[in-house]
């Protein structure tokens, strides 16, 4: 993901909009500049739909987009400039930006995950984000499906044996901190009518969409409330066919609307995870007091059997999976008062989590808690199936007993879990979220590709199997999640894979650890340094395991293990710094990753201990994902490899001293993201509350003079000590330093930030610090810092002539004239207009290089400049306070007339738009003859 780097921009004064009269003058960030062009002029077209206004770069779409749960982010080339903000109806986008931030006009770019949203000719559609840019094509095509799996002995997708009932209530809304409006309390419920006793209790939240859409059109807004003649998308009603097959099987079930935090959440720091943990824990907090008092329950509650709030199951699709595991920590580890929208007791206990396809922004699962994430081979949302992060993020952090499963659905989409978000299910507009339909892999007609019955039939099996295993506690289910290679025949055709950490697993070799590697490196996995990084390079499917930490392009301490070999025998060797143990372990279990597409990578496995004695465990044959350009299908399989050919070794599996991987493939290439000591059962997990951290923000005033040190803090509640990693973000590069601190409750850390005040006008500057946890911490809000709030006045701009009528040949020529300079780069844009009277210069009086560098135009056909309406744009560098703008005329062997130009000069209003400034005008006579 990318960085945010600038705060908004203060609001604008109203300006006099006469010729030569004095104007405020408005911040912009500018590009590079043609070679030969005036000091600050830039040099390029804005691609259409883009400007710069009021200190930000601003996108605009046609129509709504970036209503999924991927974050827009504008790049340049391929390099991420931040995350904007979107208007209410998310067509305009706005990133506070500096003058090198931006790099060349031609490569700016906008996408959301890997959708391209702003492709010249993309072709929108509605949903869940599912903007497609045409001319994709692919690196290889995809194998052929492979053999099923084994079936498991025990299928948790047949129906259960209960009646069941289904209602609606809706309460009064809530208001949550940091949002204008206030957020639904509305819930669909389903329970078995004839269960015995108190029934465990299955809540879900569904992910980011549209909110509201006019019947008729296929055009949804992200309003809230609803406009008049305008409905509710019911997304909350989208998961009624997992509720009911959970209530068949003796479960009561939720599933709560959310609209009011997805219409809102764009203008939060954490994109709505705290909002949406809050309203979970207030449907929790009523069906408790109901519970106890049932006679005030709403009767869709009252129909069903009762819930038993000791055994709950948290499911989330897309953000609303984010916002479930928010909800989780908050249980355990409670937020700070004055950020939580929910201030009352937990009187429950969650058991475990479901998440689909989720976000994980600020990279900090709840590690105590049991969890499945499913990664849909085939997401166009959140496209780098960042919710491995889920697994990976949590080992080292808390006591490692909860299992976190990834189940890895290939062909599966984004949107199809969703029957509110699925064409010719859902009640209002609905769409594929798959944009490439060339896609070998996850084209509509794909031969790996899950049609919307198959995807939810699978998605239904898994989350049922969460739900016994989470919380009816039967093991037999276990080797449907932990990676053991066993299949639900409920779930077919669909191919599911799964690994795990956590459960009855012990840590053998972690790559974020000292680790000494022969014939393979330690790679990073998160780096814009090729020379150091895991990145798979040109290959087809990038990694979810890589998946960046939204404000660090180099994160160090998260690292795997990469090799490659042109033949076999050769063996990568891993050396920890110290031993470790295997004894009481039934299997080595590897998370290893391989190439998409690729078969057949053969590897015997060998340990050695401390004394040097060595024995060959086996080998293991592994195959890859398959994959495409645009899928993310560099995931780890996991190995297991009996240890009893260990018995009689002699080696002593206390004290393994290495691991060897020796290739008997011909050639190939690995990713290693741990090893594991393994074996059976599911242990009993008991969260424990670990010391919670929460990123405070403060906004100062820059001040006219003097220095000042102002303290983020990092504060620590609850219990015991921990490591996180603090990135603190420059505001001016965008670019951000990460180092590892300890923290104990009790005792806040601080980022000291120095400002140095001025009576230079600039945009205000947000210095950005995020957390994220490391070991034994708890992180709750990741996102804080110190905005630095400009109190400056806006210079004033005069535009004068600097030369009156000139040949045809020679330059017309203004200069633009600030009153004081500013700390960030002025932009004043020209347009061109029709001349009142006599004869307009055209497209041929000008220079043509000039015409095509610095508005992007052709010379031919002939006509005035005013008739394309494009932009001169122009900008007085940091610190300066004029420039010269020039309009080369062109000379020619023709007699004519005088010609003439009007160009006017533009200024930003408040709210970044554009508003006429002064008028300028110039005058070219014929050449003299000779």
């Amino acid at each position: 993901m990318g960085h945010v780097s600038r705060a908004l921009t203060t609001a604008l004064a109203a300006v006099a909009l006469t010729a030569g009269a004095a104007v405020p003058a408005h911040a912009q960030p500018t590009a590079e500049s043609i070679p030969g062009a005036p000091p600050g002029a830039t040099g390029e077209r804005l691609p259409e739909g883009w400007r710069f206004a009021g200190g930000e770069l601003v996108w605009r779409s046609p129509e709504p987009v970036g209503t999924g749960g991927a974050l827009v982010e504008f790049r340049s080339g391929t390099r991420t400039l931040g995350i904007p903000k979107p208007s209410p109806d998310h067509r305009t986008f706005r990133l506070p930006a500096d003058a090198g931030q931006v790099g060349p006009l031609s490569e700016l770019q906008v996408f959301a995950g890997s959708r391209r949203l702003d492709k010249a000719g993309a072709e929108s559609e509605t949903g869940s984000g599912s903007d497609r840019a045409p001319g994709q094509r692919h690196s290889a095509a995809a194998p052929a499906p492979q053999a099923p799996l084994p079936a498991n002995a025990v299928d948790p997708g047949v129906p259960g044996k209960y009646r069941t009932t289904s209602g609606e209530y809706a309460l009064k809304p809530v208001r949550l901190p940091g949002y204008k409006e206030p957020v639904e309390m509305r819930a669909t419920v389903v329970g078995p009518t004839d269960a015995p006793g108190k029934r465990p209790l299955a809540l879900f939240l569904h992910g980011r969409n549209a909110t509201c859409y006019q019947p008729g059109t296929k055009m949804p807004t992200m309003n809230w409330p609803c406009k008049p003649g305008y409905k509710e998308l019911p997304s909350y009603r989208g998961h009624l066919h997992d509720q009911k097959r959970l209530a068949s099987q003796g479960y009561v079930t939720i599933s709560i609307s959310a609209n009011g935090v997805n219409a809102q959440d764009g203008r939060t720091a954490d994109q709505g995870t705290q909002a949406r943990s809050s309203l979970v824990r207030h449907h929790l907090a009523r069906w408790a007091q109901w519970g106890k008092d049932p006679a005030k329950a709403p009767g869709a509650v009252r129909a069903t059997e009762p819930a038993d709030l000791s055994k709950v199951l948290l499911v989330g699709h897309s953000r609303g999976g984010e916002g479930v595991n928010r909800a989780a920590l908050d249980s355990v580890s409670p937020p700070p008062p004055a950020e939580d929208g929910y201030r009352g007791r937990v009187s429950w206990r969650i058991r475990g989590t479901v998440l689909i396809g989720p976000t994980l922004f600020g990279q900090n699962p709840a590690p105590d808690v049991p969890s499945m994430t499913i990664l849909p081979g085939c997401d166009g949302d959140v496209s780098d199936l960042q919710g491995q992060i889920r697994l990976d993020g949590t080992r080292g952090i808390g006591r490692g007993a909860a299992l976190h499963s990834a189940v890895y659905m290939v062909g599966a989409n984004h949107n199809y879990f969703n029957t509110e978000w699925t064409p010719g299910q859902a009640e209002g507009p609905a769409a594929d979220d798959v944009w490439d339909d060339e896609s070998p892999v996850c084209g509509p007609k794909a031969r790996h590709r899950l049609s919307a019955r198959q995807q939810r039939a699978a998605g239904t099996t898994y989350i049922a199997a969460a739900a016994r295993l989470f919380l009816a506690g039967d093991d037999r289910v276990r080797p449907l999640l932990d990676g053991s290679g066993r299949r639900a025949p409920s779930a077919d055709p669909a191919r599911v894979l799964t690994h795990a950490v956590g459960g009855n697993r012990t840590a053998a070799i972690l790559p974020d650890a000292p680790l000494s590697v022969t014939n393979g490196r330690v790679c990073r996995q998160v780096t814009p340094d090729d020379a150091k990084a895991c990145r798979p390079g040109s290959d087809p499917g990038r990694s979810p395991h890589f998946a960046e930490w939204f404000v660090a392009r180099d994160e160090p301490g998260r690292n795997a293990v990469t090799a490659r070999w042109t033949k076999p025998g050769t063996p990568v060797r891993l050396t920890p710094k110290r031993s470790f143990s295997l004894a009481g372990s039934d299997a080595l279990a590897l998370r290893l990753i391989v190439p998409p597409n690729s078969k057949g990578t053969r590897l015997d496995v060998t340990l050695a201990d401390t004394s040097g004695k060595r024995v060959k465990l086996g080998q293991v044959t592994v195959d890859g994902l398959p994959g495409s350009a645009n899928t993310t299908a560099h995931w780890a399989r996991e190995l297991r490899v009996p240890l009893k050919a260990a018995a009689g070794s002699g080696v002593d599996l206390k004290r393994i001293r290495s691991l060897e991987l020796t290739p008997r493939s011909g050639s190939g290439e690995l990713w290693l993201m741990d090893a594991w000591g393994w074996r059976p059962g599911t242990p009993a997990v008991r969260p424990v509350a670990l010391p919670r951290l929460d990123i405070s923000r403060m906004t100062v005033q820059e001040g006219d003079s003097g220095t000042r040190t102002h303290r983020t803090t990092v504060r620590a509640t609850g219990k015991g000590t921990g490591v996180i990693k603090l990135a603190v973000v420059d505001p001016k590069t965008g670019e951000s330093t990460v180092r590892t601190v300890a923290v104990s409750a009790g005792r806040p850390a601080t980022v000291s930030v120095t400002v140095t005040g001025n009576s230079r006008y600039d945009v205000d500057l947000d210095h950005m610090v995020a957390a994220k946890a490391v070991r034994g911490t708890a992180v709750g809000a990741a996102l804080g810092g110190v905005l630095v709030r400009n109190d400056d006045p806006i210079p004033t701009i005069t535009v004068t002539p600097v030369a009156g009528p000139v040949t045809e040949g020679q330059k017309l020529t203004w200069k633009v004239q600030l009153s004081a300079p500013a700390d960030t780069t002025i932009e004043t844009p020209f347009t061109f207009l029709p001349v009142e009277g006599g004869t307009e210069l055209s497209t041929k009086d000008v220079d043509p290089q000039w015409l095509s560098d610095r508005l992007g135009l052709p010379a031919d056909p002939e006509r005035p400049l005013s008739a394309d309406n494009s932009y001169l744009w122009t900008s007085v560098p940091e610190g300066s306070t004029s420039l010269e703008v020039s309009v080369p005329t062109a000379a020619d062997a023709l007699t004519e007339p005088e010609e003439s130009l009007r160009a006017q000069m533009h200024i930003f209003d408040g709210d970044g738009n554009l508003v006429p400034g002064p008028i300028v005008t110039g005058t070219v006579e014929d050449a003299p003859l000779r």
